[in-house]
């Protein structure tokens, strides 16, 4: 007898139930059980509704993130690895002979393939690490016990193109989500006036076009936002409307318009994301003249940067660091600067290798040196990962006599802050710079170790897309344990 009740235990008589009745009177029950699990899942409720909000994460940190936002310097072109920070001796002491009888030659872009090529500039150990740097960026050598340079990165493309694609995307494939784009869908952004994802234009967008800043196949509102670093920042920003309240009494009209929509339409990331890009322009009326207000940094961190120099595109790229450093201030997750237009050609000299890498590496040594030490000063670098890389390096001998062709078999780029190991050199060339031999370096692993800074497991950050589940580092990537 149960103690509890006043009546006596009494068994129930029941007909045998068959095995189809018994599940259809208990499939509501093990749905609640199933409901039940769930709950406790951080990540149920995640809807496609909310994948399209911006402030919204697809799945969070998986880890303890070492870092919080990321600046990446993008080297349109493809600087030169043996002139910047992979000195070789051996291209001196064979400068002008035949390479093809030195070492095996690889078909290059244009195949105008001339001699053995010695860098016009000298390297110099600094730092206590003893990092060399060339004199291309006297200015960044006083920041090299803050960097981590890779020497042995390789690349899939040797057309500029493609090879944008690969860098930005992790695929020579036009139309794949930019890792910004993917950044943003994983972690969010902690900023509700400003798209998580910018791409400052100083001049050059990337071969390739806006696709390397697009979202592909992730909701529309992970894409990147092109801001500029002069005037307003992004074109139509300020309302026309005489009065607030008549741009509000409009923005309440589309707000209707867009909820019958709905309700006649359901949920489609097209519109959803429409709807937010205008809640977010409302909001970043206020926000973005504050965020261009640069003339009201103190005198001293302009000239830091360079926003008073003499050579105009030094004052461009000036203008994008200190943009980018406000920025992930703000919150914003991800910023992508491009390089300022140096009246020729970017870092992709076949010809004229001296002047071009000189106007090029004037333009964004006295900045990029200036966002570092700015950043260390004010307590940013731990937590803001910064990658300075182009698309591929160059060839260790001339193209005709006097320029570099492309070459993707091993080149250089650096990492700095958020984690990364300061001061440590990775990896290595051949005698010439041409190819990597040690700890090669895929993009799929920068791309792997940049969301593992940001506390992302790359095997773990996917997007169900055409049948299967879609990740930035495709079916590859490792670590690079050795600078974190």
């Amino acid at each position: 007898m149960n103690n509890l009740s006043p009546y006596p235990c009494q068994r129930i008589q029941s007909s045998p139930l068959s095995r189809r009745d018994m599940l259809r009177k208990c499939a509501g029950g093990f749905g609640a059980v199933a409901l039940s699990a769930l709950a406790q899942d951080p990540t149920y409720g995640l809807t496609k509704a909310s994948e399209t909000e911006i402030s919204k994460a697809g799945h969070g940190p998986h880890f303890q993130p070492r870092a919080k936002n990321v600046i990446f310097l993008y080297m349109d072109g493809g600087p030169s690895q043996v002139d910047t920070f992979d000195p070789k001796p051996m291209l001196d002491k064979y400068n002008g002979q035949n390479p093809g009888e030195l070492f095996t030659l690889e078909p290059t872009q244009f195949n105008n393939t001339g001699k053995v090529l010695a860098s016009p500039w000298k390297f110099t150990s600094h730092g206590e690490s003893g990092i060399p740097v060339s004199s291309l960026f006297p200015q960044v050598a006083t920041c090299v016990d803050e960097l981590a340079v890779i020497r042995s990165m390789v690349s899939e493309f040797p057309e500029h193109t493609f090879a944008n694609y690969f860098l930005h995307t992790g695929s020579g494939l036009q139309g794949r989500p930019s890792m910004g784009a993917w950044v943003n869908y994983g972690l969010g952004s902690e900023c509700e006036n400003i798209p998580g994802f910018v791409a400052i234009n100083g001049g050059l967008i990337p071969p390739g076009g806006l696709d390397c800043f697009g979202s592909g196949f992730l909701p529309a509102s992970y894409q990147g936002s092109v801001f500029k670093p002069s005037g307003s920042a992004v074109a139509n920003i300020q309302r026309t409307e005489k009065t607030a309240e008549l741009q509000k009494q409009k923005l309440d009209l589309i707000g209707q318009l867009d909820q019958m929509a709905t309700q006649k339409f359901g949920k489609h990331d097209s519109l959803e994301s429409a709807i937010k890009n205008y809640e977010m322009a409302y909001e970043m009326q206020m926000a973005v003249p504050d965020l261009m207000s640069l003339k009201e940094e103190p005198q001293h961190i302009q000239s830091l940067y360079g926003l008073d120099a003499e050579y105009e595109p030094t004052k461009i790229y000036a203008a994008e660091c200190l943009m980018a450093r406000r920025l992930i201030e703000r919150g914003v997750r991800f910023v992508e600067l491009t390089c300022p237009n140096v009246r020729h050609d970017r870092w992709d000299q076949h010809s004229n290798l001296k002047k071009g890498h000189e106007d090029n590496a004037r333009a964004v040594d006295q900045p990029i040196a200036a966002l570092l030490k700015d950043l260390r000063q004010r307590g940013l670098l731990d937590e803001t990962l910064v990658v300075w890389a182009g698309e591929f390096g160059r060839t260790p001998f001339a193209q005709g006599n006097d320029g570099r062709d492309h070459n993707q078999y091993g080149f250089t780029i650096w990492m700095a802050g958020g984690g990364v190991k300061a001061g440590t050199v990775y990896g290595a060339t051949d005698e010439w710079g041409y190819k990597a031999i040690e700890n090669r370096t895929e993009i799929h692993d920068l791309h792997a170790t940049m969301l593992h800074l940001l506390g992302v497991d790359h095997t773990q950050s996917t997007y169900r897309f055409g049948g299967r589940d879609m990740r930035l580092t495709d079916v590859k990537g490792h670590l690079i344990h050795d600078i974190i």
